[in-house]
């Protein structure tokens, strides 16, 4: 059976797409084990999926002064051991790395065993572990054409993000009837997120009244962040946050409003749904957000406004442009690169595994 070391972690971003990966994986006959950091939230994610789980000693790597960056390499250090202890015993046929500080003991103990390693950045600009990561990877995949520049021109690979399959599979009926909406007025869905979303939340709010008008709202608004005056509104429904269903929200949904966190805007492109993005601003966050935003912008596939320039108004004025508009929209993103992104992505891991194989083979 072909083996296959899934790593990645630190944040929810760093693991959805590893378990998007699963069913595919599964049906190509690998066997899957998990490599991420004792207690992280990689470990919470994947437990639920069946495959094994192996746990290392991780360090981040920060920009900025703590005194725990004299103490977390001699933990990297410690999870480069273990990772290549476990990987010389278990002889994976490939690593595929989804990013995150968990990542760069498993990647660079992959390589000193000679084992291919596939890696995958999601943003506009590769992170700090991912950089790291680079030289050590054989395929370096990507979400923006304008990453690619950013890559060594031979490992460069634009696929887009995978995402859960299930997500394409929602029934717009079931969603409709969840939120108690009807079949015959347009609906946008608001995905707010939870830290740093406070604004959009209220300027989503103040604009009700208009909106109300020629559309129904269902807004996922964050923990913690529900309007219980709101809670009768006809016409908008709020939740905390949703799992399961999400797939019907999103087979409901004429309209997006959402952050531009890469997984989220990749979700978007997987569903070929119009959508207006606001960011996070550069204060609060690496300016990732911003320079994602910007590429889905220049290609057609999203409108996008600046938090700090947010106003109810313009909300409302560009909702109604996006409607007015939106097969445009719908068709840029239909011609896309970045789609079919799974396919991809298994084309490469299992290139990899067939050059392995090919390695073993005497002459």
């Amino acid at each position: 059976m072909k083996k296959i070391v899934l790593t990645g972690g630190g944040s929810a971003g760093h693991v959805t797409p590893n378990i998007a990966l699963l069913p595919s994986l599964k049906e190509a006959g690998f066997e899957i084990t998990y490599m991420g950091s004792y207690d992280g939230i990689e470990k919470k994610l994947v437990e639920d999926f069946d495959i094994s789980y192996v746990g290392i000693a991780t360090g981040k790597f920060r920009r900025y002064l703590d005194i725990k960056n004299f103490t977390d390499p001699f933990r990297v250090i410690k999870g480069f051991a273990e990772a290549r202890k476990f990987l010389k015993k278990y002889r994976p046929d490939v690593v595929f790395s989804k990013g995150g500080f968990v990542s760069v003991p498993v990647v660079r103990a992959a390589a000193s065993l000679n084992v291919p390693c596939i890696i995958h950045e999601s943003d506009m600009t590769p992170g700090l572990a991912n950089k790291l990561c680079i030289p050590a990877a054989e395929k370096v995949c990507c979400n923006f054409p304008e990453t690619l520049r950013l890559l060594p021109e031979k490992k460069a690979v634009l696929t887009g993000s995978p995402i859960r399959s299930e997500l394409l599979q929602g029934n717009k009926v079931a969603g409709l009837n969840m939120c108690g909406f009807t079949a015959n007025t347009p609906v946008i869905m608001v995905i707010g997120g939870s830290l740093g979303a406070a604004n959009v939340n209220k300027i989503v709010r103040e604009a009700l009244p208009v909106l109300l008008k020629d559309y129904q709202v269902v807004h996922i608004c964050g923990k913690g962040k529900m309007d219980n005056l709101l809670l009768n509104t006809p016409g908008y429904k709020q939740f905390e946050y949703v799992k399961a269903e999400l797939k019907d929200l999103f087979a409901m949904a004429d309209l997006v409003i959402s952050r531009a966190g890469a997984n989220a805007i990749c979700e978007l492109l997987a569903l070929k749904k119009p959508n207006i993005l606001i960011p996070l601003p550069a204060s609060s966050s690496r300016g990732d957000q911003l320079l994602n935003a910007k590429s889905f912008e220049s290609q057609g596939f999203s409108i996008v406004l600046n938090e700090d320039d947010l106003t109810t108004e313009l909300l409302v004025d560009k909702v109604h442009e996006l409607y007015f508009s939106r097969q445009t929209f719908s068709d840029a993103m239909n011609r896309s690169g970045q789609i079919d992104s799974t396919r991809k992505i298994m084309q490469l891991i299992q290139e990899a595994v067939s050059g392995r194989d090919n390695l073993r083979q005497p002459d």
